[in-house]
């Protein structure tokens, strides 16, 4: 295995974390979250904080978590005065204020240039052991979250979250509180996010506003409405189909002759273009949501 198909195994399966956390509040609640990669660079910054203090990377997760649920509150505080995609425009303009901060923040965050240097997860070996424990590792915890998300969404509380989705006034005649419900999917899936982005950091050793970008949760969306919103597996499908045409961009830019000036452009058009196509000819995606069927617990 060559130590590039490492490196996007690991990047599908972080990625499929991610989409996972975002298909659970788009797909399974109902909640157009536009601010998700703040989520994922709440683990990643967390990560980053506690290296610059030399805290160890159990305080790296416990710090990414808290910023992440933090953030996940501020969220489900917007939501109970905004509701559908006004919700929705407002955790974007959060995630854009926070990575105005982030790059400002020049003591405690690095500024534009970001914290370099982070610590591998795995040492002592070969980097080529190192990215295969981290592909280990990476593989584990997308296998954990799928079933997380998959029971969660079988059970009880799965099907108040669906109720919550389709008849938000339903749910509440039914004794649910649809704030709460809000709150702790968020929570969830900001844990999960923070989670993923603590070893992204470790992964690649830099973590920087830049990877806070809108267009990063653009992509995010677009892996879930591939893959079949509200359908987990479809949505790591459309996790690993996104992140393998993303990697191999540069090789048909250097296939067609183009400059690497092109290389963003392609991303984009391929995240646009992707979303554009199946929102019209494919809304439900390349695995449906399954509608009825058995459900446990």
């Amino acid at each position: 295995m060559s130590d590039f198909a490492i490196h996007v195994a690991i990047m599908c399966s972080l990625y499929g974390v991610l989409a996972l956390s975002l298909n659970l509040q788009l797909g399974v609640a109902g909640l157009v979250n536009f601010g998700q990669i703040v989520l994922f660079g709440a683990g990643a910054y967390g990560a980053a904080f506690a290296f610059s203090n030399q805290l160890g990377i159990v305080a790296g997760v416990v710090s990414g978590l808290t910023f992440a649920i933090a953030i996940g509150l501020l969220f489900a505080r917007l939501g109970r005065d905004l509701g559908g995609h006004y919700w929705g425009i407002a955790t974007l303009a959060v995630a854009e204020a926070m990575r105005l901060l982030v790059q400002e923040g020049d003591t405690l965050t690095g500024g534009a240039q970001g914290i370099s240097g982070l610590t591998p997860l795995f040492q002592g070996g070969s980097q080529r052991e190192a990215a295969l424990m981290t592909l280990a590792l990476c593989v584990a915890l997308l296998v954990l979250v799928y079933v997380l998300v998959r029971n969660l969404t079988a059970s009880r509380y799965g099907l108040s979250l669906k109720i919550l989705r389709e008849e938000p006034q339903l749910a509440e005649s039914l004794g649910y509180n649809p704030n709460a419900l809000r709150t702790q999917v968020l929570m969830l899936a900001a844990a999960i996010a923070a989670v993923g982005g603590v070893i992204f950091a470790h992964y690649i050793s830099f973590v920087g506003p830049d990877q806070l970008v809108a267009a990063e949760t653009f992509l995010i969306w677009a892996m879930v409405v591939v893959g079949g919103t509200g359908n987990h597996l479809g949505t790591v499908l459309g996790a690993i189909l996104m992140t393998s045409l993303f990697a191999f961009v540069p090789f048909a830019k250097d296939l067609l002759g183009l400059s690497s000036d092109y290389v963003a452009a392609i991303r984009l058009v391929l995240v646009g273009g992707g979303l554009l196509a199946f929102l019209l000819w494919r809304p439900q995606g390349i695995l449906p949501e399954k509608v009825g069927g058995p459900r446990r617990g």
